[in-house]
């Protein structure tokens, strides 16, 4: 453990409300082909809202409607940062591509509440460097309580002046008082499961003070764990021993459960929890568990099936379906939805036209860095191999029709296949439909003879499962391809995931055998 420890964590504060935020600003020197995303940092299903193009300037401008007053995730260039929206507000950013977003300038109607934020990230880091965190870690109770409350006692003293400074709207200062004691809860935590042994004490208890001191900080639990997803992660670690129990007892005898499933039926048993902490903290754990693109179609159905039943809250329940679809694809089997496509000429484009015949929908933006290098050069060998058995259908989604005919014409030109566009690009009625973001581009479904999903969402055209589905929807048998042909990184769906604050165990409950 360092000396001195960091004390900032970036945590989330959420309000209801759906108005549009509209933002605009210049990054200069950047480059046309970075997009900038605003993402809901406290939802369970952490998708983007909006995906912004910048033209040759580094100017850039649209709107979203923001599901909460809140915190939202800014990502660039494959940075992040966190910036504080409310509905109804026109926000101007500036800044340089160098920097952006680590550092930039916010004015309009956003400029105190984020002023605010600002000063109290820097106050937090300056004073995180002054505590020596592992002398109190390693002291006696008493002594670390006193130091908890000191802490607490300074950081709301700083709160409170900046409050009088920069007069930040009342939402923003309720989540920075639940930002503060979600801070020392999970040092609290940390310090009750370290300490036994690291004073060599393995018996060591906490007292009725320390847990009395817990009980203090949680007086607004729905709050936080609405608000604040490192509180989510704190109750899990809390309820980890007691769930690992329940699982060896509950598992014995059955094969193929998932996690999710298992945490599901422990949180039936957990009286104390109301129904919004067991919705937040089980969407966290399928988030984190059990939707990813690899999950076999078995487990898919399984979390559909949880998620109907056991999620209470419209709105998340809402956002995990969407988030499934993203990470793993339509159902299997399920008629492929049509959508708006329209071909370079202006004439309009019907997926159904290729009933009869198998077929490839391959989406596709010019700004992708995956496209002409990796991407372009393995789909040309495909539709050579495949084309004479099946159709295929290549997707733009670029911000307008010009730079789709610009984009189809030179990077797809001599591949066989229909070129169409999705007017409003990634905001498309088909890119919503197939559930393509920006981050899974490029992406391939293949659709079956009978006009129905064949497979899940395939970022890469090398996997060898993609390839066995191409052999049997076609009756061909392609040679092999190298598995690491066309890979991309990993995707990362959580933009909450991007804070590594100080953890004091595993955030989520341990899968089950």
């Amino acid at each position: 453990m360092k000396k001195y420890l960091l004390l900032f964590i970036i945590t989330f504060f959420v309000m209801s409300c759906s108005k549009k935020v509209e933002v605009k600003g210049k990054i200069t020197g950047s480059s046309p082909l970075e997009r900038i995303e605003f993402v809901e940092a406290s939802g369970v299903g952490t998708l983007p809202l909006i995906n912004i193009g910048l033209d040759k300037d580094g100017n850039f401008s649209g709107n979203f409607d923001a599901p909460k007053d809140g915190m939202y995730v800014i990502n660039y260039a494959g940075r992040q940062s966190l910036i504080y929206l409310e509905g109804g507000q026109k926000v101007n950013i500036s800044g340089n591509g160098a920097t952006f977003p680590n550092e930039y300038v916010i004015t309009g109607d956003a400029k105190k509440n984020n002023d605010f934020l600002t000063a109290s990230m820097k106050f937090l880091a300056d004073y995180g460097g002054k505590v020596n965190l592992p002398v109190l870690m390693g002291g006696d109770e008493a002594a670390f309580l006193k130091g908890m409350h000191k802490i607490e006692a300074d950081i709301n003293k700083n709160v409170d002046d900046l409050a009088k400074k920069n007069n930040p709207s009342k939402g923003l200062l309720e989540w920075k008082k639940n930002d503060v004691k979600v801070t020392i809860l999970n040092l609290l935590a940390n310090y009750e499961m370290s300490h036994g042994p690291m004073s060599g004490n393995p018996s060591f208890k906490a007292s009725k003070a320390f847990k009395d001191y817990e009980t203090q900080l949680e007086t607004d639990k729905d709050g936080m764990v609405k608000t604040i997803p490192l509180y989510r992660q704190y109750l899990l670690v809390k309820m980890t021993p007691d769930f690992q129990k329940y699982a060896e007892a509950n598992s014995k005898g059955k094969t193929g459960i998932t996690t999710s499933e298992m945490f599901a039926q422990y949180l039936k048993t957990k009286k104390d929890l109301s129904q919004t902490a067991k919705d937040y903290l089980l969407a966290f754990v399928m988030a984190q568990a059990d939707i990813h693109p690899t999950t076999p179609a078995a487990n898919i159905d399984k979390i559909k099936k949880i998620i109907d039943s056991d999620i209470k809250d419209a709105t998340i329940k809402s956002d995990l379906l969407k988030m499934q679809v993203a990470i793993t694809g339509l159902k299997i089997g399920e008629k492929a939805p049509e959508a708006a496509l329209a071909k370079q000429d202006g004439k309009t484009y019907k997926l159904s036209e290729n009933k009869g015949k198998p077929y490839m929908l391959f989406f596709y933006a010019s700004w992708n860095p995956y496209i002409s290098e990796a991407t372009v050069p393995v789909l040309k060998e495909v539709v050579n191999f495949y084309k004479s058995k099946m159709n295929f259908v290549f997707v733009n989604v670029d911000d307008t029709k010009d730079q789709f005919i610009k984009t189809s014409n030179s990077l797809l030109k001599g591949i066989q296949g229909v070129n169409v566009y999705g007017e409003g690009g990634l905001n498309s009625d088909i890119a919503k439909k197939y559930g393509v973001y920006g981050f899974k581009l490029p992406c391939f479904v293949i659709i079956d003879k009978d006009g129905k999903i064949a497979s899940r969402s395939f970022v890469n055209l090398g996997e060898q499962e993609l390839v066995t589905i191409l052999d049997k929807q076609t009756g061909l048998s392609a040679p092999k391809v190298d598995s690491n042909a066309q890979m991309q990184p990993q995707l990362q769906l959580d933009p909450s995931a991007m804070q590594q604050a100080p953890q004091p165990a595993n955030p989520q409950p341990a899968p089950t055998k």
